[in-house]
């Protein structure tokens, strides 16, 4: 009996690594070993990367506002220090956007970090 090598399942599986590889140059694109290993080294890079996002983005915060606090003449570590022992509870996320969009609200952040 000849060896069935159409199997339903088997196409299946190597349809969705196809798709997957679907872009891809040369062999990593039509043979399914090479684009096996390709799809599932970007599948395990792009699972790294969402959690790298995360603290990029937290920099980028980090990079703006203490950019707007040093205009009104505080460093970023203090500036977070007063916001803390006044007891103003706005994340780095907010704190950055307002930077960016409000500047005369985080000048009054500023002036309020000041005379704490």
């Amino acid at each position: 009996m000849p060896r069935a090598t159409n199997n339903p399942a088997t196409r299946r599986r190597k349809n969705k690594v196809f798709k997957a590889a679907k872009g891809y140059i040369g062999r990593r694109g039509t043979l399914i070993r090479a684009a096996t290993e390709t799809v599932e080294k970007g599948w395990a890079r792009s699972f790294g990367d969402r959690r790298k996002k995360k603290g990029l983005y937290r920099s980028i915060w980090v990079v703006r506002i203490n950019a707007a606090a040093r205009e009104h003449g505080l460093s970023y570590s203090r500036f977070i220090s007063g916001l803390k022992q006044q007891g103003i509870a706005l994340d780095r996320r907010q704190l950055a956007e307002l930077a960016v969009n409000d500047p005369q609200g985080f000048e009054h952040l500023t002036n309020i970090v000041k005379a704490a």
